[in-house]
């Protein structure tokens, strides 16, 4: 890997971090997706994906499309971490004319290549793109992050069969499955299970990771890589909240902040965890 494994484990604390405070400075959004997915996030922009902060509209730049588009805070951590926005910024979330929109909106902020929000749509732009990319010749990657809850979309279930169908090898979909939606346990609410075998029967290979280990998702996305007769998911089994034990593993905390004081019991522990170290790009 280029960073360590202690390194990751920085910057995702600080991703977390900004995660807290750009909630807490909206006065509304998501709390439990974005910590939850902290670690792959890190995984993907600082490990994974081919891109320039610089130039963000690079043609050979990998694609990552943010179906569950709630949970845009982390994205928009971690892409100010790496040096597309200045970290100032992230206190806008949701702010009225900003460009971190509560849900992603492609048009305001270079980077970002979907607009997104209704939930099962995601993987059917990926699909897309991955459908065009090869079609036209080109070899840049397309990355899916979905939420398990919105499996219970029908329209998902098109795309995934679309690109089981036309062998997208390019195409790597990343399920967030923490287990929870805005209404309860995803188990209770509309049974995903047995996810693995729905989707071999699509024609997709399956991994299944610790959505918290960095070398577990570093692993299976190479893996993805050499895979070249199918589009490949990534399972990654995470806890929705980590790293504040509050939230951890309460679906209460999917769709609301939290509050100042929450919040410095947040950061609190947070720091403790890790403790803060200054980016290249701060």
């Amino acid at each position: 890997m280029k960073h360590t494994v202690k390194e990751l484990e920085i910057i995702a604390n600080n991703i977390r971090e900004d995660i807290i405070n750009e909630l807490v400075a909206a006065g509304s959004g998501h709390s439990a997706g974005p910590l939850g997915m902290a670690d792959v996030f890190t995984a993907l922009y600082f490990e994974v994906m081919d891109y320039d902060a610089k130039n963000p509209e690079h043609p050979g730049r990998d694609r990552l499309i943010l179906s569950n588009g709630h949970i845009c805070p982390v994205r928009y951590a971690a892409m100010a971490e790496a040096g597309f926005f200045p970290k100032e910024e992230l206190l806008t979330l949701r702010k009225l004319g900003t460009r971190l929109q509560g849900h992603p909106e492609r048009k305001r902020l270079p980077g970002v290549e979907t607009t997104s929000g209704p939930l099962g749509s995601g993987l059917a732009q990926a699909t897309g793109y991955a459908y065009a990319a090869r079609m036209d010749g080109r070899k840049f990657r397309v990355y899916c992050v979905c939420s398990d809850g919105e499996h219970e979309e029908g329209n998902h279930w098109e795309a995934v069969m679309f690109a089981g169908k036309n062998n997208l090898s390019n195409l790597t979909a990343i399920v967030d499955r923490n287990n929870i939606q805005i209404d309860g346990f995803t188990e209770d609410v509309m049974p995903l299970e047995p996810l693995v075998e729905k989707y071999k029967s699509f024609n997709w290979s399956v991994i299944e990771v610790d959505g918290h280990n960095f070398q577990e998702i570093v692993d299976a996305v190479g893996q993805a890589k050499a895979i070249h007769d199918n589009p490949t998911v990534i399972i990654a089994h995470t806890i929705p909240g980590k790293g504040v034990k509050f939230m951890e593993n309460k679906f209460e905390w999917h769709g609301k902040p939290p509050n100042k004081e929450e919040a410095k019991v947040a950061l609190n522990e947070l720091r403790t965890l890790g403790g803060r170290i200054k980016s290249e790009h701060e």
